[in-house]
């Protein structure tokens, strides 16, 4: 297979996550693997075909991650043709180049439905992404698996719901790894106005309900193609646990990771979701759940796997990549 990982920034990759395990999976089983960054593209110069100026990534025995990242950046670029590629794997985050290079933020949608029309296979589908990106898409699942919500740019309607719900959390409809996410605990909370200003700044905002438990961190499921990731029996999940009195639990906010053992409860929310992720072409993304319910879909460029290999020694990524090659070259 003829794999590409596209990333912000290939110069900024960082060796521990999760897209360097993958291509470090994919590389070790033998495929042609290559890292292209978002501004490494070019179209109309070679007969109409997408080129990019590409990084190989080569697998060599005894190769850490750092050791197989740090030969990927140090290569230099090839060019090629992007549209002979077997599959694209999204990998960059929209949301990082929002602020300094707003330019490059929709990029990776846009260059992977080019693909996907030439008959690449690319995930996750990037003519679905962008609704799956945002929060919103969590709205588009059974009420009974996710919490009260409202989806605003009015203040007043942040207050009135507040009020009704009580207990609630605040945060960007479009956001990541923690940022600008509070806790409200009723309309009458002292700081309300000033955490909805701040929340606005980045567009429209999402208020949830609280759910209890949640104090207590979340957990963190990997779903491949609709179903829970495993690997010889061994589910890529952990517990997300904040720190202090921070009431965020991502890892990038300072939580800490532990074991997880998988529940009734929680294989019944991936079965509710597990056909429309399947048709919405979510391939390969993490679900947050607090209890009996989901509180947010992670769609791009999902990460965690670090914490699976360190809470249960094992390696789950190569399960991603075997899958990933068999789709592929059933469309070849």
């Amino acid at each position: 297979m003829r794999l590409a990982f596209l990333v912000n920034d290939v110069a900024t990759e960082i060796d521990e996550y999760t897209t360097t395990r993958l291509a470090r999976a994919a590389a070790r089983a033998g495929n042609e693997v290559w890292y292209v960054g978002v501004c490494d593209l070019a179209f109309g110069e070679s007969d109409g075909h997408l080129m990019a100026r590409a990084h190989a990534a080569e697998f060599e025995n005894g190769d850490t991650l750092e050791t197989f990242m740090e030969r990927v950046k140090e290569r230099d670029a090839d060019r090629i043709v992007m549209d002979d590629l077997d599959a694209l794997f999204l990998r960059n985050e929209s949301i990082e180049d929002l602020q300094e290079r707003p330019w490059a933020s929709p990029l990776g949608v846009v260059f992977g439905q080019m693909l996907k029309d030439r008959g690449v296979t690319v995930v996750n589908d990037p003519s679905s992404l962008p609704r799956a990106t945002s929060k919103l898409y969590l709205e588009e699942f059974p009420d009974t698996i996710r919490p009260r919500s409202l989806v605003t740019r009015d203040p007043q309607a942040i207050e009135r719901f507040a009020g009704e719900i009580g207990h609630c959390v605040v945060k960007p409809l479009y956001g990541a790894r923690g940022r600008k996410v509070f806790m409200i605990d009723d309309d009458g909370d002292a700081n309300l106005a000033q955490m909805t200003e701040t929340v606005l700044q980045d567009g429209y905002a999402i208020v949830q309900e609280f759910v209890e438990g949640g104090e207590n961190g979340d957990a963190r499921i990997f779903l491949l193609d609709g179903q829970i990731l495993e690997r010889d029996g061994q589910p890529a999940a952990f517990r997300r646990i904040p720190r202090g009195n921070d009431p965020r639990a991502n890892i990038s906010a300072g939580g800490r990771s532990v074991a997880l053992e998988i529940e009734d409860t929680q294989r019944a929310i991936a079965e509710a979701m597990s056909k429309k992720l399947a048709a919405d072409g979510m391939y390969f993304v993490g679900i947050d759940v607090i209890g009996d319910k989901v509180v947010e879909i992670n769609a791009e460029s999902p990460g965690g796997m670090q914490s699976v290999e360190r809470l249960y020694d094992i390696d789950i990524c190569p399960t991603v990549i075997e899958n990933l090659e068999r789709r592929a070259t059933s469309k070849r």
